[in-house]
């Protein structure tokens, strides 16, 4: 079974499962797909994260393949002249954001080990529709009308506005510079990406608009097998990506914390349940938003923040009848300040999958802001990921920002591909979901109306989105959770009422062993199961 955010990306991953490939053989074919159909939000010019199931041992591995900062960045990369931080628009497009792409060797490093079709066979799909044409979406082409200064830039201005206007939806678009990327790639590996001609293309697009990337820098950049992070909830093992994404911890949090506050309630009605869980999140977001940075260059106190102790203690603060407002991150001594979540949506897509064998992925893969930062190479979008560290290096009281920028480092992420496993160490359920940050707080409501609560994953995602990054409660418009909003209200939350496009795209295994998929019907994706 596959489930994609586009019709055409499900339907590569399923024609490569019943080529007898694996779940990492179809994730490659998606991506190739994504690159071409959904350009605004993921591709080889960007980054990811997969975990993965192998079904012959009954474990989950983790692959990233986050971008990483040029060489010669300087700590102060995002300041202005005056030492502030710049605007965030403002640094978007460009160079300056760009840092390496590491999606494409991130999948060749999960291919060596999990893949059985060959290389090329992978890149068929996408090379035939770049080729030979695919149908714009309305969500692409309502994309392309956004307020951004998409058309400002060369070569996307010439291929998504020609004759100065955006395409629209219904009209056939080929890439041949893709088809010719994506045959360079099958036919050379990734090197062809990391140290041919693509990546010279890529590097002197970069410089020519301020940024610092170097030839170095490509052919330098290394996917990292990652342990999982798994934690004992509901009875299952759920296991989510490690640092730098901070999307494993805090769902961790979240819901271990939601699973202590909800024994001290029977029969948690519709509206306490979702007090509970945004009371949850407002606790997981403080510590993220303080302790959390890539690993590799900071101390985090990981095991701590996961603790038992830790958390029974943290959840003595969630009371079933009031909010309590703001929290304060929970350590005693913090190394550093709050730095709240920025209120830009990012453009990410989501997609799940399990083969014949019982082998899983679910793959979070991101541009960050819709089209990046705006710069396309050889026929896909070049990512603005560096904008996702923090622009100040310095905390409120002086010490270094565990997410600042420093070279070779991996910004904070918070994309949260989760697997979780039955008490036969098989996936119960593979799921992740597009969305900034608020993408923490989708994908735990789901997990704990699947596990906890025991509805069905079209339904949980179906219902409305409720999210607290530890501020206002947000809950999306026109839906059953927007019913809350005045119950939340009484129970102290500053609600706001307003549109969320999740995309949310999950694989759930029934007790029987059946499985079955759901799409977020918030976007166009589609569920494919091999025939």
């Amino acid at each position: 079974m596959v489930v994609a955010a586009h019709p055409l990306a499900t339907e590569a991953g399923v024609e490569m499962l019943e080529a007898g490939g694996t779940a990492v053989d179809a994730a490659i074919a998606i991506q190739a797909v994504l690159t071409l159909v959904e350009p605004q939000s993921s591709g080889i010019g960007g980054g990811a994260f997969m975990l993965h199931y192998d079904s012959a041992s009954a474990s989950v591995q983790a692959y990233d393949g986050r971008e990483t900062a040029p060489a010669a960045i300087e700590t102060d990369h995002f300041l202005t002249d005056a030492g502030t931080p710049m605007d965030f628009l403002d640094a978007v497009p460009g160079g300056q954001a760009v840092g390496v792409p590491g999606a494409l060797r991130m999948l060749e490093m999960a291919h060596q080990a999990h893949g059985e079709l060959p290389w090329e066979t992978l890149f068929q799909p996408a090379i035939r529709l770049a080729a030979g044409g695919f149908v714009v979406t309305p969500r692409l082409a309502e994309m392309l009308r956004i307020d951004l200064p998409l058309d400002a830039f060369e070569p996307m201005a010439g291929y998504f506005f020609p004759d100065g206007e955006p395409v629209s939806a219904g009209e056939a678009l080929t890439n041949p510079e893709l088809a010719a990327t994506f045959t360079q790639i099958a036919d050379q590996g990734a090197d062809a990406f990391y140290e041919g001609p693509i990546a010279d293309s890529i590097v002197t697009a970069v410089q020519a608009h301020g940024g610092t990337l170097t030839r170095e820098d490509m052919a330098a950049y290394e996917a990292v097998e990652r342990t999982p992070i798994c934690r004992p909830i509901a009875d299952h093992a759920v296991c989510g990506m490690p640092l730098p994404s901070s999307g494993g911890m805090t769902v961790l949090q979240i819901l271990r914390l939601l699973e202590i506050a909800s024994t001290e309630v029977n029969d948690p009605s519709a509206l306490t349940w979702a007090h509970l869980l945004l009371e949850a999140s407002r606790l997981g977001f403080a510590d993220r938003n303080e302790y959390l940075g890539d690993a590799d260059f900071v101390d985090v106190p990981v095991e701590t923040l996961l603790s038992e102790p830790y958390l029974t203690g943290r959840a003595q603060l969630i009371s079933p009848t009031q909010s309590m407002g703001q929290a304060r991150p929970g350590l005693d001594d913090p190394d550093s300040a709050m730095s709240g979540a920025k209120p830009i949506n990012h453009s990410t897509s989501h997609f799940s999958v399990r083969d014949a064998q019982g082998n899983a992925v679910s793959m979070t893969t991101s541009i960050e802001m819709p089209f990046g930062s705006r710069l396309m190479v050889g026929g896909f979008v070049l990512n603005n990921q560096l904008t996702d560290f923090r622009f100040d290096p310095a905390a409120a009281d002086g010490r270094p920002h565990p997410n600042r920028v420093q070279p070779g480092k991996r910004p904070l992420s918070s994309m949260s591909p989760v697997i979780a496993l039955d008490a036969d160490d098989k996936p119960r359920l593979i799921i992740g979901s597009p969305g900034g940050t608020r993408i923490i707080g989708y994908v735990a409501q789901r997990v704990a109306d699947v596990l906890m609560r025991g509805e069905d994953v079209q339904a949980a995602i179906q219902a409305g989105n409720r999210v607290n990054r530890n501020g206002k409660t947000q809950v999306e418009a026109d839906t059953d959770a927007e019913a809350l909003a005045p119950g939340l209200r009484a129970l102290g939350h500053a609600v706001e009422v307003e549109s969320m496009t999740s995309g949310l795209h999950g694989i759930e295994r029934l007790p029987s062993g059946a499985i079955r998929g759901a799409a977020d019907p918030r976007r166009e994706g589609v569920v494919g199961r091999e025939r």
